[in-house]
């Protein structure tokens, strides 16, 4: 199957968040299992020199109209780790050298609208035509109705099926309907019913929504939450039109990254079966933090972006009463400026309990998931999330609210034993307030001072798989289906 997969942030290339995981991630999966991979995304500045690119022959000189102007445009290609498959980047200064991936810049529409147009034109100029156009996320929304109504003349892609994938519905590329006149779509489809009309503006991810030939987001419950008015950010009446091709499917993790038997930044390796060693990166870990070790004072660690999505303003709420717990806690991150600075304020008020880093530090994050015995996460909503399930594979026992991608992977240890089974994961709570959160929390804590019961809970964790590979086959057969649903509608419009 020849698979193009268009992406806004690829790891190791660039990133902010998740997609960057799944990007970096799913095509390498899908090349390991024999598909002609190609991958594309923005040349952004900030790319580190340390990648080799290579300009591609014949793709130097493209010329792209957006907003009724001709851009220079250049394609380099570079090497998927790991991977036979390609990536290419579409470079084009004017628009992609910026401090930022994403900016609130006027013309933010106008950079991944050039960016769409460049992917298909390049792919007519290389005359490979895919079977499946993946595309993920507003910034490549529009790439379903451009295939079929700007670039229907040509015919290479008539049997190209589109399949476009929700990563977070909370970002849609909300723009004036001049952005459809810039990119150079008819008018009619930002009109009142039109495919991409949203409450008098445009949305780049509406559009997709209504125009490619299948949809699925990043988990089964975020899917089932996205048809809902409280989740689906006044597009559930679309997507629920399209709730007979639309799904969910888990992201998977790398556990060739992820993996505390051969994580490279960990102070001591270890697995299942020698868990006894995770005490180690715990105490290396208060030891850099300037933290004192107890054996019977559990950590609780935190990578996250510093936002009411991740449950924060909870967190912020909640704070006298969860630092008055018998826990310490490291967190990293970023994001509101005012969470922000009562967590450094806590921390310089109780060095002894708290550390607080701003920003991201991969090396950290990893020691963190190492060295915790707690991880927590308690997200007002989460498409899927990843660092529980880094948590899960690392005996460090997620608490978590049972929404979206984190229902799907941590099973709440009281609620299965109440029914006869000790095959709990985690802990996890419904309600978003502050008491189901402490009170989840102390249930956490009580637990782990049961060792033994503790210890079953996290190896229960670490026998889990969510690998790319079990993910990877999920997507195949959504494009063996998609595929199907295309030449149904080609059989009908002939």
């Amino acid at each position: 199957m020849k698979i193009a997969f268009v992406s806004s942030e690829v790891v190791p290339y660039a990133k902010t968040g998740g997609l960057g995981d799944v990007s970096g991630s799913l095509p390498v999966e899908l090349s390991r299992s024999g598909h002609d991979v190609k991958v594309f995304m923005p040349k952004y500045n900030i790319i580190p020199e340390e990648y080799e690119l290579h300009p591609v022959d014949g793709l130097n000189k493209m010329t792209i109209l957006c907003n009724g102007k001709g851009y220079n445009v250049s394609v380099y290609s570079g090497a998927m780790p790991e991977s036979r498959a390609t990536i290419y980047f579409i470079d084009c200064p004017h628009y992609f050298s910026r401090p930022e991936l994403y900016t609130e810049d006027p013309d933010e529409d106008e950079r991944f609208i050039l960016f769409s147009k460049s992917v298909i034109e390049a792919l007519q100029l290389f005359r490979w035509a895919p079977d499946i156009l993946h595309c993920n996320d507003w910034q490549t929304g529009l790439i379903p109705l451009l295939l079929r109504e700007n670039y229907g003349w040509d015919k290479i892609f008539d049997s190209t099926a589109t399949v476009f994938t929700i990563h977070n519905i909370a970002y849609q590329g909300i723009f004036p309907k001049e952005s459809f006149t810039k990119a150079g779509i008819n008018e009619k489809h930002a009109l009142y019913g039109g495919p991409g009309e949203f409450f008098g503006k445009i949305s780049f991810m509406k559009t997709a929504i209504s125009t490619s030939d299948i949809l699925n987001t990043v988990s089964k419950t975020y899917a089932e939450e996205l048809l809902t008015s409280e989740f689906g950010a006044g597009l559930d009446g679309c997507l629920k039109a399209r709730r007979d091709t639309f799904l969910g499917i888990l992201n998977g993790v790398d556990y060739n990254i992820w993996n505390p038997g051969r994580d490279i930044y960990i102070a001591n390796q270890y697995s299942a079966s020698d868990l006894p060693d995770k005490t180690k990166n715990k105490k290396a870990l208060l030891e850099r933090l300037n933290l004192p070790y107890s054996e019977k004072r559990p950590l609780i660690g935190m990578v996250s972006r510093i936002v009411e999505q991740k449950g924060f303003d909870l967190i912020i709420e909640a704070l006298d009463e969860l630092i008055r717990l018998d826990a310490q806690w490291i967190i990293l991150g970023s994001g509101h400026k005012e969470y922000e600075n009562i967590l450094a304020s806590l921390a310089k008020k109780l060095p002894a309990k708290v550390s607080f880093h701003i920003g991201y530090n991969d090396e950290l994050a990893h020691c963190i998931e190492a060295g915790a015995d707690i991880f927590l996460m308690p997200s007002r909503f989460e498409p899927c999330g990843l660092n529980q399930i880094y948590s899960l594979k690392y005996g460090t026992v997620p608490v978590v609210r049972k929404t979206g991608g984190l229902a799907d992977t941590v099973e709440d240890w009281n609620s299965l034993i109440l029914r006869g089974f000790d095959t709990g994961t985690g802990f996890s709570f419904t309600e978003y307030n502050t008491k189901a959160l402490v009170d989840t929390v102390k249930r956490a804590l009580n637990m782990f001072q049961e060792k033994k019961t503790w210890t079953k809970i996290q190896t229960n964790g670490m026998n889990k798989n969510y690998s790319w590979k079990t993910s990877a086959e999920k997507y195949i057969r959504l494009y063996e289906r998609a595929i199907i649903l295309r030449k149904e509608k080609r059989a009908r419009f002939r």
